[in-house]
Protein backbone atom coordinates (compact mmCIF):
# COMPACT_ATOMS: atom_id res chain seq x y z
CA UNK A 1 0.00 0.00 0.00
CA UNK A 2 2.86 2.78 0.87
CA UNK A 3 4.67 1.34 -2.29
CA UNK A 4 1.52 2.00 -4.44
CA UNK A 5 1.16 5.46 -2.77
CA UNK A 6 4.62 6.17 -2.93
CA UNK A 7 4.52 5.35 -6.89
CA UNK A 8 1.48 8.08 -7.68
CA UNK A 9 2.72 10.75 -5.71
CA UNK A 10 6.11 10.44 -7.56
CA UNK A 11 3.81 10.14 -10.61
CA UNK A 12 1.81 13.22 -9.48
CA UNK A 13 5.32 15.11 -8.83
CA UNK A 14 6.55 14.86 -12.38
CA UNK A 15 3.58 15.28 -14.43
CA UNK A 16 2.09 18.43 -12.71
CA UNK A 17 4.87 20.85 -13.64
CA UNK A 18 4.21 20.01 -17.32
CA UNK A 19 0.14 20.22 -16.80
CA UNK A 20 0.68 23.58 -15.42
CA UNK A 21 3.47 24.50 -17.65
CA UNK A 22 1.11 24.22 -20.56
CA UNK A 23 -1.96 25.89 -18.51
CA UNK A 24 0.47 29.00 -18.15
CA UNK A 25 1.42 29.03 -21.83
CA UNK A 26 -1.83 28.79 -22.75
CA UNK A 27 -3.41 31.42 -20.43
CA UNK A 28 -0.17 33.68 -21.88
CA UNK A 29 -0.81 32.92 -25.38
CA UNK A 30 -4.49 33.95 -25.10
CA UNK A 31 -3.70 37.08 -23.62
CA UNK A 32 -0.77 37.75 -26.03
CA UNK A 33 -3.58 37.17 -29.15
CA UNK A 34 -6.17 39.36 -27.20
CA UNK A 35 -3.91 42.28 -26.50
CA UNK A 36 -2.37 42.13 -29.99
CA UNK A 37 -5.84 41.95 -31.98
CA UNK A 38 -6.97 44.93 -29.34
CA UNK A 39 -3.74 46.85 -30.34
CA UNK A 40 -4.61 46.48 -34.46
CA UNK A 41 -7.92 47.17 -34.00
CA UNK A 42 -7.16 50.49 -32.06
CA UNK A 43 -4.27 51.16 -34.63
CA UNK A 44 -6.53 51.05 -37.66
CA UNK A 45 -8.95 53.32 -35.30
CA UNK A 46 -6.43 55.69 -35.03
CA UNK A 47 -5.20 55.44 -39.04
CA UNK A 48 -8.68 55.92 -39.90
CA UNK A 49 -9.05 59.21 -37.68
CA UNK A 50 -6.02 60.50 -39.02
CA UNK A 51 -6.84 59.73 -42.84
CA UNK A 52 -10.43 61.24 -42.54
CA UNK A 53 -8.92 64.73 -40.76
CA UNK A 54 -6.08 64.62 -43.82
CA UNK A 55 -8.89 64.31 -46.45
CA UNK A 56 -11.05 66.96 -44.87
CA UNK A 57 -8.50 69.31 -44.32
CA UNK A 58 -6.95 69.09 -48.02
CA UNK A 59 -10.16 69.35 -49.30
CA UNK A 60 -10.75 72.67 -47.15
CA UNK A 61 -7.18 73.76 -48.72
CA UNK A 62 -8.31 72.81 -52.14
CA UNK A 63 -11.36 74.64 -52.10
CA UNK A 64 -9.36 78.32 -51.11
CA UNK A 65 -6.33 77.63 -53.76
CA UNK A 66 -9.21 77.43 -55.90
CA UNK A 67 -11.13 80.43 -54.90
CA UNK A 68 -7.56 82.45 -54.38
CA UNK A 69 -6.88 81.57 -58.28
CA UNK A 70 -10.34 82.27 -59.71
CA UNK A 71 -10.44 85.93 -57.60
CA UNK A 72 -6.41 86.09 -58.08
CA UNK A 73 -7.36 85.58 -62.43
CA UNK A 74 -10.44 88.28 -62.32
CA UNK A 75 -8.48 91.06 -60.06
CA UNK A 76 -5.60 90.40 -62.53
CA UNK A 77 -7.46 90.68 -65.87
CA UNK A 78 -9.46 93.94 -64.65
CA UNK A 79 -6.02 95.44 -63.53
CA UNK A 80 -4.06 94.73 -66.74
CA UNK A 81 -7.28 96.16 -68.46
CA UNK A 82 -7.37 98.97 -66.17
CA UNK A 83 -3.16 100.01 -66.83
CA UNK A 84 -3.75 100.04 -70.07
CA UNK A 85 -6.46 102.45 -69.96
CA UNK A 86 -4.94 104.49 -67.48
CA UNK A 87 -1.68 104.49 -69.49
CA UNK A 88 -3.88 105.31 -73.06
CA UNK A 89 -5.27 108.91 -71.80
CA UNK A 90 -2.09 109.10 -69.91
CA UNK A 91 0.53 109.01 -72.52
CA UNK A 92 -1.90 109.73 -75.92
CA UNK A 93 -2.84 113.74 -76.25
CA UNK A 94 -6.16 115.43 -77.77
CA UNK A 95 -5.82 114.47 -81.41
CA UNK A 96 -7.60 117.49 -82.13
CA UNK A 97 -8.50 121.02 -80.66
CA UNK A 98 -11.30 123.58 -83.05
CA UNK A 99 -11.64 127.26 -81.78
CA UNK A 100 -13.67 129.32 -83.83
CA UNK A 101 -11.99 132.74 -85.32
CA UNK A 102 -14.01 136.35 -85.23
CA UNK A 103 -11.98 138.66 -87.06
CA UNK A 104 -12.48 142.23 -86.26
CA UNK A 105 -12.02 145.52 -88.41
CA UNK A 106 -12.26 149.08 -88.33
CA UNK A 107 -14.92 150.39 -90.49
CA UNK A 108 -14.47 153.44 -92.72
CA UNK A 109 -16.24 156.74 -92.22
CA UNK A 110 -16.78 157.36 -95.98
CA UNK A 111 -16.29 154.99 -97.89
CA UNK A 112 -17.76 151.58 -97.69
CA UNK A 113 -15.85 148.28 -96.86
CA UNK A 114 -13.17 147.84 -94.31
CA UNK A 115 -10.38 150.49 -93.34
CA UNK A 116 -7.78 147.86 -91.38
CA UNK A 117 -6.62 144.87 -91.39
CA UNK A 118 -9.19 141.88 -90.12
CA UNK A 119 -7.69 140.42 -86.76
CA UNK A 120 -8.31 138.64 -84.02
CA UNK A 121 -7.09 136.99 -80.65
CA UNK A 122 -8.24 133.42 -80.48
CA UNK A 123 -8.09 131.80 -76.49
CA UNK A 124 -7.23 128.48 -75.97
CA UNK A 125 -7.67 127.85 -72.65
CA UNK A 126 -8.63 129.50 -69.78
CA UNK A 127 -6.61 127.44 -67.90
CA UNK A 128 -2.61 126.65 -67.35
CA UNK A 129 -1.94 124.92 -70.50
CA UNK A 130 -3.78 122.97 -73.43
CA UNK A 131 -1.36 121.19 -75.40
CA UNK A 132 0.90 118.28 -74.33
CA UNK A 133 4.58 119.20 -73.81
CA UNK A 134 7.02 117.53 -76.36
CA UNK A 135 4.14 116.03 -78.50
CA UNK A 136 4.58 118.25 -82.07
CA UNK A 137 1.28 119.48 -83.05
CA UNK A 138 -0.03 121.07 -86.60
CA UNK A 139 -1.58 124.84 -86.45
CA UNK A 140 -3.91 125.27 -89.42
CA UNK A 141 -6.17 128.36 -90.48
CA UNK A 142 -9.70 127.32 -92.03
CA UNK A 143 -10.78 129.97 -94.24
CA UNK A 144 -14.97 129.90 -95.90
CA UNK A 145 -13.75 132.12 -98.79
CA UNK A 146 -17.09 132.85 -101.40
CA UNK A 147 -16.18 132.58 -105.42
CA UNK A 148 -16.73 136.56 -105.41
CA UNK A 149 -15.33 138.69 -108.51
CA UNK A 150 -13.66 140.97 -105.37
CA UNK A 151 -11.51 137.24 -103.84
CA UNK A 152 -10.92 136.27 -106.85
CA UNK A 153 -9.17 139.58 -108.14
CA UNK A 154 -7.66 139.85 -105.00
CA UNK A 155 -4.87 137.25 -105.67
CA UNK A 156 -2.75 136.51 -103.14
CA UNK A 157 -3.16 137.77 -99.74
CA UNK A 158 -1.21 137.36 -96.24
CA UNK A 159 -1.91 135.57 -92.75
CA UNK A 160 0.15 136.03 -89.61
CA UNK A 161 -0.21 134.23 -86.73
CA UNK A 162 0.78 134.46 -83.13
CA UNK A 163 1.52 132.24 -80.39
CA UNK A 164 1.64 134.05 -77.02
CA UNK A 165 1.33 132.95 -73.06
CA UNK A 166 -0.47 134.12 -71.07
CA UNK A 167 1.82 136.95 -69.66
CA UNK A 168 1.94 138.02 -73.18
CA UNK A 169 5.12 136.48 -73.92
CA UNK A 170 5.86 136.02 -77.75
CA UNK A 171 6.23 131.69 -78.60
CA UNK A 172 6.66 131.55 -82.06
CA UNK A 173 5.63 133.92 -85.00
CA UNK A 174 4.84 132.98 -88.87
CA UNK A 175 3.18 134.51 -91.63
CA UNK A 176 1.72 132.52 -94.60
CA UNK A 177 0.24 133.17 -98.20
CA UNK A 178 -2.95 131.88 -99.58
CA UNK A 179 -5.42 132.19 -102.55
CA UNK A 180 -8.37 131.01 -103.95
CA UNK A 181 -7.90 128.04 -105.90
CA UNK A 182 -8.16 128.43 -109.75
CA UNK A 183 -10.80 127.42 -111.61
CA UNK A 184 -11.24 129.03 -115.33
CA UNK A 185 -14.63 130.39 -117.10
CA UNK A 186 -15.33 127.10 -119.16
CA UNK A 187 -14.67 125.06 -115.67
CA UNK A 188 -17.46 127.73 -113.37
CA UNK A 189 -19.44 127.56 -115.48
CA UNK A 190 -20.02 123.43 -115.98
CA UNK A 191 -19.81 123.17 -112.22
CA UNK A 192 -22.74 125.80 -112.22
CA UNK A 193 -24.51 123.90 -114.57
CA UNK A 194 -24.31 120.69 -113.00
CA UNK A 195 -24.90 121.85 -108.94
CA UNK A 196 -27.83 124.25 -110.05
CA UNK A 197 -30.63 122.16 -108.87
CA UNK A 198 -28.76 122.50 -105.44
CA UNK A 199 -27.43 125.55 -105.39
CA UNK A 200 -31.68 126.31 -106.16
CA UNK A 201 -32.51 124.42 -102.93
CA UNK A 202 -29.18 125.76 -100.75
CA UNK A 203 -28.07 122.34 -100.27
CA UNK A 204 -24.45 124.11 -102.26
CA UNK A 205 -22.82 127.06 -102.30
CA UNK A 206 -20.05 128.70 -104.49
CA UNK A 207 -17.36 128.69 -101.81
CA UNK A 208 -13.83 127.32 -101.35
CA UNK A 209 -12.76 126.29 -97.83
CA UNK A 210 -8.88 127.54 -98.01
CA UNK A 211 -6.41 126.03 -95.60
CA UNK A 212 -3.88 127.26 -94.17
CA UNK A 213 -1.26 125.76 -92.30
CA UNK A 214 0.50 128.44 -90.13
CA UNK A 215 2.74 125.70 -87.95
CA UNK A 216 3.42 122.58 -88.89
CA UNK A 217 5.63 121.07 -85.97
CA UNK A 218 5.25 123.33 -83.25
CA UNK A 219 6.29 121.82 -79.83
CA UNK A 220 4.77 123.55 -75.84
CA UNK A 221 7.32 125.00 -74.28
CA UNK A 222 6.41 124.09 -70.79
CA UNK A 223 7.73 127.82 -69.37
CA UNK A 224 5.83 129.39 -71.58
CA UNK A 225 2.82 127.71 -72.11
CA UNK A 226 0.12 129.10 -75.40
CA UNK A 227 -3.07 129.82 -74.44
CA UNK A 228 -3.43 133.06 -77.07
CA UNK A 229 -3.25 132.84 -80.58
CA UNK A 230 -3.39 136.31 -82.44
CA UNK A 231 -4.79 136.02 -86.45
CA UNK A 232 -4.17 138.98 -88.62
CA UNK A 233 -5.04 138.49 -92.68
CA UNK A 234 -3.16 141.33 -94.37
CA UNK A 235 -5.50 142.46 -97.16
CA UNK A 236 -8.60 145.25 -96.71
CA UNK A 237 -10.20 143.71 -99.61
CA UNK A 238 -10.88 140.02 -98.57
CA UNK A 239 -14.28 138.72 -98.18
CA UNK A 240 -15.01 135.75 -96.30
CA UNK A 241 -17.87 133.88 -94.11
CA UNK A 242 -16.38 132.43 -91.29
CA UNK A 243 -12.83 131.21 -90.05
CA UNK A 244 -11.51 128.71 -87.74
CA UNK A 245 -8.39 127.33 -85.98
CA UNK A 246 -7.73 123.87 -85.72
CA UNK A 247 -5.18 122.08 -84.27
CA UNK A 248 -4.23 118.70 -85.05
CA UNK A 249 -1.81 116.30 -82.89
CA UNK A 250 1.05 115.26 -85.05
CA UNK A 251 1.84 111.70 -84.15
CA UNK A 252 4.66 109.03 -84.62
CA UNK A 253 5.72 106.30 -83.40
CA UNK A 254 4.17 104.02 -80.25
CA UNK A 255 1.33 107.05 -80.48
CA UNK A 256 1.05 106.82 -84.19
CA UNK A 257 -0.06 102.76 -83.60
CA UNK A 258 -2.05 103.20 -80.70
CA UNK A 259 -4.05 105.35 -82.25
CA UNK A 260 -4.23 104.28 -86.05
CA UNK A 261 -4.72 100.33 -84.59
CA UNK A 262 -6.17 100.81 -81.52
CA UNK A 263 -7.62 96.53 -80.83
CA UNK A 264 -4.31 95.39 -81.75
CA UNK A 265 -2.49 97.69 -79.66
CA UNK A 266 -5.07 97.44 -76.47
CA UNK A 267 -4.65 92.96 -77.34
CA UNK A 268 -1.04 93.79 -77.22
CA UNK A 269 -1.21 96.31 -73.93
CA UNK A 270 -3.05 94.22 -72.17
CA UNK A 271 -1.54 90.42 -72.97
CA UNK A 272 1.78 92.31 -71.76
CA UNK A 273 0.41 93.82 -68.70
CA UNK A 274 -1.49 90.35 -68.34
CA UNK A 275 1.73 88.45 -68.59
CA UNK A 276 4.05 90.45 -66.28
CA UNK A 277 0.92 90.74 -63.48
CA UNK A 278 0.69 86.59 -63.70
CA UNK A 279 4.36 86.23 -63.48
CA UNK A 280 4.73 88.19 -60.43
CA UNK A 281 1.74 86.45 -58.89
CA UNK A 282 3.09 83.15 -59.78
CA UNK A 283 6.41 83.99 -58.40
CA UNK A 284 4.94 85.57 -55.29
CA UNK A 285 2.44 82.33 -54.82
CA UNK A 286 5.72 80.02 -54.96
CA UNK A 287 7.29 81.73 -52.87
CA UNK A 288 4.50 81.98 -49.95
CA UNK A 289 3.89 77.95 -50.65
CA UNK A 290 7.86 76.77 -49.93
CA UNK A 291 7.61 78.96 -46.91
CA UNK A 292 3.72 77.52 -46.01
CA UNK A 293 5.07 74.02 -46.54
CA UNK A 294 8.28 74.31 -44.71
CA UNK A 295 6.28 75.75 -41.51
CA UNK A 296 3.29 72.64 -41.82
CA UNK A 297 6.07 69.64 -42.37
CA UNK A 298 7.77 71.77 -39.04
CA UNK A 299 4.30 71.18 -37.11
CA UNK A 300 3.32 67.58 -38.49
CA UNK A 301 6.40 66.68 -37.25
CA UNK A 302 6.11 68.10 -33.92
CA UNK A 303 2.48 67.24 -34.01
CA UNK A 304 3.39 63.38 -35.32
CA UNK A 305 5.87 62.76 -32.49
CA UNK A 306 3.34 64.54 -29.74
CA UNK A 307 0.50 62.06 -30.95
CA UNK A 308 2.94 59.13 -31.46
CA UNK A 309 3.92 59.39 -27.28
CA UNK A 310 0.04 59.48 -26.73
CA UNK A 311 -0.94 56.53 -28.87
CA UNK A 312 1.77 54.97 -27.45
CA UNK A 313 0.60 55.68 -23.86
CA UNK A 314 -2.81 54.96 -24.78
CA UNK A 315 -1.85 51.59 -25.99
CA UNK A 316 0.14 50.83 -23.14
CA UNK A 317 -2.50 51.71 -20.91
CA UNK A 318 -4.84 49.44 -22.75
CA UNK A 319 -2.60 46.72 -22.93
CA UNK A 320 -1.66 47.06 -19.50
CA UNK A 321 -5.83 47.13 -18.30
CA UNK A 322 -6.38 43.48 -20.92
CA UNK A 323 -3.72 41.94 -19.33
CA UNK A 324 -4.76 43.06 -15.37
CA UNK A 325 -8.27 41.78 -16.51
CA UNK A 326 -6.51 38.73 -17.32
CA UNK A 327 -5.47 37.92 -13.98
CA UNK A 328 -2.88 35.75 -15.11
CA UNK A 329 -0.29 35.33 -12.11
CA UNK A 330 2.21 33.58 -14.75
CA UNK A 331 2.47 37.04 -16.47
CA UNK A 332 4.39 38.74 -13.28
CA UNK A 333 6.91 36.36 -13.85
CA UNK A 334 8.07 37.68 -16.88
CA UNK A 335 11.00 39.66 -16.64
CA UNK A 336 10.80 43.46 -16.96
CA UNK A 337 13.34 43.89 -19.49
CA UNK A 338 11.38 41.64 -21.72
CA UNK A 339 8.04 43.69 -21.07
CA UNK A 340 9.09 46.68 -22.64
CA UNK A 341 10.90 45.39 -25.55
CA UNK A 342 7.92 43.52 -26.40
CA UNK A 343 5.89 47.17 -25.76
CA UNK A 344 8.30 49.17 -27.85
CA UNK A 345 8.03 46.42 -31.09
CA UNK A 346 4.59 46.66 -30.49
CA UNK A 347 3.97 50.00 -30.28
CA UNK A 348 6.38 51.29 -32.33
CA UNK A 349 4.80 52.55 -36.01
CA UNK A 350 7.80 52.16 -38.11
CA UNK A 351 9.60 49.03 -37.20
CA UNK A 352 7.46 45.51 -37.76
CA UNK A 353 6.08 43.88 -35.05
CA UNK A 354 7.15 40.36 -33.98
CA UNK A 355 4.86 37.44 -35.49
CA UNK A 356 2.72 34.89 -33.35
CA UNK A 357 5.14 32.07 -33.76
CA UNK A 358 7.92 34.55 -32.10
CA UNK A 359 6.00 35.87 -29.94
CA UNK A 360 4.50 32.31 -28.63
CA UNK A 361 7.96 30.77 -28.95
CA UNK A 362 9.18 33.92 -26.68
CA UNK A 363 6.71 32.93 -23.97
CA UNK A 364 7.48 29.44 -23.88
CA UNK A 365 11.01 29.94 -23.34
CA UNK A 366 10.31 32.32 -20.42
CA UNK A 367 7.52 30.00 -19.01
CA UNK A 368 10.30 27.00 -19.31
CA UNK A 369 12.95 29.66 -17.33
CA UNK A 370 10.08 30.08 -14.48
CA UNK A 371 9.70 26.56 -13.83
CA UNK A 372 13.46 25.77 -13.78
CA UNK A 373 13.39 28.41 -11.29
CA UNK A 374 10.98 27.16 -9.41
Amino acid sequence: MLICITLVWYHWSTVEPSVRFLLNCVKKVQVMLISRSFRRITKKWFNMQKKTTQGVQSAKEAVFRGGVIIVSAILIIWLSVFLYTAFYYAYMPSMSYVRPVHLQFKSCDEDKGICSFPSAHVQLTKKQNILMVGQPYKINLHLEMPESPANKELGMFMVCAQLRSRDGFLVEHACRSAMLHYRSTLLHMLSTFTFSPMMIFGTTEEKQNVVLELFGNFEEDQSHPVTIIYIEIQSRYIEFYSASIIINANLSGLRYLMFHWPILSAIIGIGTNLFFLALISILSYLHFAMEEEDKEENFVYERGESEEEKDIKTLSDLSSDSSSLEDVPALEDIPKSREEALSSHSSDPILGEPSYIQEISTLIAESSDVELTK
